[in-house]
């Protein structure tokens, strides 16, 4: 694959993956009554004759909470036994999510992932009514995760969203961007080219809505099995939101 048109070339921003967080968070659920509203009955509408899917697909059943957490999942970091779970909501198009991502992320993994105090939890939540390439972006990201480089490509995505969030269609440089991680690229191009992962990221978008999320990057600090409690997107907002959990406020 050609890099003859890309500006410069990026690292691969390595960090330790904890991988596929498979654990059914229904306690997550308990933040907000289970009202059964939200994007079940999104459609493709004309894309669904398209290879590439770029936009929420169609899915019955996702207003059960039983049938949403068989799909919806995060993508974990850190190690699966800290007493803390740290979860975003996020929108890789989201240029408040770009800041928390490059400027707020490695303070959180050097002060809480990284020293096992808490792990990370990444959910998809592609803002699709605004963001035109953030629901293919989410299933890029997860492309990268088959061949565990998810959280590398989530950082370059990152630190690359003013330009693949700018031009008419990102799959070259998304593709570009697998390269520069040493991905397998045929792999990886089938898989974006394709219709896999758009469950995921829609069912996670659906858990989103059944927490009235709104915006992005949302950020829940949870303990246990407690419900999530809502904090400011800042280290001092998380770090406020952990102590008062530890507290038992």
């Amino acid at each position: 694959m050609s890099k003859k048109n890309r500006e410069r070339k990026y690292g691969s921003g390595e960090v330790a993956s904890g991988g596929a967080e498979t654990t059914k968070f229904y306690w997550i659920l308990g933040a907000v009554a289970v009202l059964g509203v939200g994007i079940v009955g999104y459609s493709v509408g004309s894309k669904a004759l398209s290879p590439t899917v770029s936009e929420p697909i169609e899915m019955a059943g996702l207003d059960d909470p039983d049938e949403l957490m068989q799909v919806a999942r995060g993508v974990m970091k850190g190690d699966p036994n800290a007493p803390i779970t740290i979860i975003e909501f996020a929108d890789f198009q989201c240029p408040g999510c770009g800041g928390f991502a490059t400027q707020v992320g490695p303070l959180l993994d050097a002060e809480f992932v990284e020293t096992g105090k808490a792990k990370f939890l990444y959910y998809d939540f592609p803002l699709v009514s605004m963001h035109n390439h953030a629901f293919l972006a989410a299933r890029a990201s997860h492309c990268a995760e088959d061949q565990e480089k998810f959280w590398p490509y989530h950082d370059i995505l990152y630190r690359t969203q003013p330009r693949w969030s700018t031009v008419q269609n990102p799959a070259s440089l998304f593709e570009d961007y697998a390269e520069d991680l040493g991905l397998n690229e045929d792999e990886f191009s089938g898989c974006l080219k394709s219709d896999r992962h758009a469950d995921v990221v829609t069912a996670n978008m659906q858990l989103g809505y059944q927490l009235q999320i709104q915006g992005t990057p949302t950020i829940m600090v949870t303990k246990g099995q407690g419900v999530g409690r809502r904090v400011t997107a800042t280290l001092e907002g998380i770090r406020e939101g952990i102590a008062l959990l530890q507290s038992g406020e």
